[in-house]
């Protein structure tokens, strides 16, 4: 396990995404490697897609609570009895939180949701986002009028100082139009709205298929390995806060059989230095 509970010891910030699978497959035994992976990552912020929340107990809850944590969880569409959201878990104190709904046409039974919260860290606030977008191959379009919402949505929450970290799984490939938006690669929704895409920045120099068939759960859609799950950061400042320093997989291996999720992590470690 990766200890990063001081500070001091290491400037670097890190940030974990993962879509955690709601409650799908074997939900129950996978609640307790859920908890394992997080645990061991030692990541200081962790962003979740596919949390559930049955009226009673709540899945970001229940997590944050055996870390330690804060957390904030946004609802995005009821699944039978069941919600179904994302969540925002902090090592640190949540000062803000804010939520918005996401391009949702007439007759898509898919409602999206982006998550916002502004961590109180130990060097000056970070903001962070959370979203999930539509999943079917043939929904770039609507992919791409959320990711204008979401674009709207961090320039107004965002705020100065530390760049914007956006997490999610966008279920698009990095060469997707909606994808090339977020890093400034074609017209961006808004302006001065774009990020680092931290795995190509400093992945590990796989490929980094968050979605791989070598997964069980994840091979029983009979689709191909594909990257579609990210960490993404605004600009770095003068002082490099918000550089990308490393990024890699977690959650890609069972824990005593079980497999987590059927998607992978990604966790990326961003320079945190002290505030000057």
């Amino acid at each position: 396990m990766d200890d990063r509970s001081d500070p001091r010891a290491d400037p670097r910030l890190r940030v974990m995404s993962w879509n955690i699978w709601w409650r799908f497959g074997p939900w129950q035994d996978r609640a307790h490697v859920i908890g394992q992976v997080l645990r061991d990552s030692g990541a200081d912020v962790i962003a979740l897609q596919e949390v559930w929340d049955d009226g009673t107990a709540n899945q970001a809850h229940d997590l944050a609570r055996d870390l330690g944590f804060h957390h904030a969880y946004a609802h995005a569409m009821q699944m039978g009895d069941t919600g179904f959201g994302v969540a925002i878990l902090s090592r640190w104190p949540i000062r803000r939180t804010a939520d918005t709904g996401l391009y949702n046409p007439e007759g898509s039974f898919e409602q999206r949701v982006a998550l916002f919260a502004e961590i109180d860290g130990p060097h000056g606030t970070i903001p962070v986002f959370c979203t999930h977008l539509n999943y079917r191959y043939d929904h770039s379009h609507i992919r791409q009028k959320q990711v204008a919402d979401l674009a709207r949505f961090v320039a107004e929450q965002r705020g100065r100082g530390y760049p914007a970290v956006l997490c999610g799984d966008f279920n698009a490939e990095p060469d997707a139009d909606e994808i090339r938006m977020l890093r400034g690669l074609t017209t961006c929704p808004v302006e001065d709205v774009w990020f680092h895409d931290a795995w190509l920045v400093a992945g590990d120099g796989s490929a980094g298929h968050s979605w791989d068939n070598a997964n069980p759960h994840a091979a029983q859609e009979a689709e191909p390995d594909r990257r579609i799950d990210y960490v993404f950061v605004g600009a770095a400042g003068r002082d490099r806060a918000g550089q990308v320093v490393a990024c890699h997989l977690a959650g890609n291996a069972p824990v005593d059989g079980v497999w987590p999720s059927d998607h992978f992590a990604v966790v990326a470690d961003l320079r945190y230095p002290p505030g000057r």
